[in-house]
C-alpha cells in the first residue's frame, strides 16, 4: 500500500537525479490548463491529480478553464507557452489524436508542439438519452430515429471530440439521420441533456455517472469492450449488435514542445506518485475512470497509434468537421 511517506520518498529520490536548474523547480505556480469548463471529466480528473501533485511538488497549481473546438484552444494554448514547465495540460483524445483527422488546418502538431509527460485515465463513453425521450434501449432509439429523420438531435463535447466522433460512428453505422449539436464542453452539454434541450449523447462516465445515479438521464449503452461496474446492469453497443462503435476517452498531461528532459521527468514523476496515492484512486475510480500512469515515451508512442487509429475510423466513417 503507498502511503505519503512513500509517495514523497519517490518524487526526493527523481529530484535528487536531476541537473540543478531542474532541481530548483518548481520555483512558482504552475499553470495546469483545463481545456474544457469545470465539471466536466477532464476538469473532474484534471483537479483530483493536480491538487495532489501540488501536494508533491511544494508549488501551487492552478487550474486554468480555457474550453473550445473540441480542446484545442486550451491544448493550443500550452503549446505555444514557453517550455519552462510552467504551463502544462490535461488534454483528451480529441485534442491530441482525433483532431489531427478531422480538421484540414489544426493549431498545433501534437506529436512537434508538445511534449508528453504521462497518460492518465481512460474513461467509458456511455450512451445516455434525455428523460422525455420515448425509448428505454438503443434499438428503440434506432426505431425512433428511422420513425422521425432529422427531429433527433445528440450532443457533444465540441467539434473532434470523443463524444462527436462516436456519435458519428452511432448515426453512420446505424443508418440513422440525427443532427449533431456541438458544445464547448460537458458540463453545459449535460446541463441541456437534462434539462431536455438535447436528445442523446455519447459522453464520459464521470460526467454522467451523478444524473444516472439521480435518475435525471437514462443511460442506454457503453462504448467500452465491456460492462463496467458502476453500471452492471448497461449492455455495450457490442452487446447491442455494433461492436464498431468502440469509444474510451482519455486524458494525458502535456507540456510545451522542448520542454527540458529534467523538468519533464520531475512531472512525470509528481503525476505518477499522484496517481498511486490511494484518495486519487478512490475519487477517480468512484467516477468510473481507469488510472493508467506511464513514461513520456511510452505515451508519445500512444499519441501517435491513437492518430492512425482514429485517421482510420475518420476516414472510413466519412466524419468531417467544418
Amino acid at each position: 500500500m503507498w502511503n505519503l511517506a512513500k509517495i514523497l520518498g519517490l518524487v526526493l529520490l527523481c529530484a535528487a537525479a536531476l541537473p540543478a536548474h531542474a532541481q530548483d523547480y518548481p520555483a512558482k505556480p504552475i499553470r495546469l490548463v483545463v481545456p474544457f469548463p469545470p465539471g466536466g471529466p477532464t476538469d473532474i480528473i484534471g483537479r483530483v491529480v493536480g491538487q495532489k501533485m501540488q501536494e508533491l511538488l511544494g508549488q501551487l497549481i492552478i487550474i486554468d478553464n480555457r474550453p473550445g473546438a473540441g480542446g484545442a484552444l486550451g491544448t493550443d494554448n500550452v503549446a505555444k507557452s514557453e517550455p519552462d514547465g510552467y504551463a502544462i495540460a490535461i488534454a483528451s483524445a480529441g485534442a491530441l489524436a482525433i483532431s489531427t483527422a478531422l480538421q484540414e488546418k489544426i493549431l498545433y502538431d501534437p506529436l512537434k508542439d508538445l511534449a508528453a509527460i504521462t497518460l492518465v485515465a481512460r474513461v467509458p463513453e456511455v450512451l445516455v438519452a434525455s428523460t422525455t425521450v420515448p425509448v428505454a434501449n438503443v434499438g428503440e432509439l434506432v426505431a425512433l430515429a428511422k420513425a422521425k429523420p432529422g427531429t433527433i438531435n445528440y450532443g457533444s463535447t465540441g467539434p473532434g471530440s470523443m463524444p462527436h466522433l462516436a456519435g458519428e460512428l452511432f448515426r453512420s453505422s446505424a443508418q440513422i439521420d440525427i443532427v449533431h449539436v456541438p458544445y464547448r464542453g460537458a458540463a453545459p452539454a449535460v446541463n441541456d441533456l437534462v434539462g431536455h434541450q438535447v436528445h442523446v449523447m455519447f459522453l464520459d462516465l464521470p460526467a454522467l455517472l451523478p444524473h444516472i445515479q439521480a435518475g435525471a438521464i437514462k443511460p442506454l449503452a457503453v462504448g467500452s469492450r465491456q460492462r463496467v461496474t458502476s453500471l452492471p446492469d448497461v449492455p455495450t453497443m457490442t452487446e447491442n449488435g455494433y461492436p464498431q462503435i468502440e469509444a474510451d476517452n482519455w486524458y494525458g498531461i502535456v507540456a510545451p514542445a522542448r520542454t527540458p528532459n529534467a523538468i519533464v521527468t520531475k512531472l512525470n514523476a509528481a503525476a505518477i506518485a499522484a496517481m498511486k496515492a490511494p484518495e486519487v484512486q478512490e475519487k477517480l475510480a468512484s467516477q468510473g475512470a481507469i488510472l493508467i500512469g506511464n513514461t513520456p515515451e511510452e505515451f508519445a508512442s500512444y499519441i501517435r497509434s491513437e492518430i492512425q487509429k482514429w485517421a482510420r475510423v475518420v476516414q472510413a466513417a466519412g466524419i468531417k468537421v467544418n
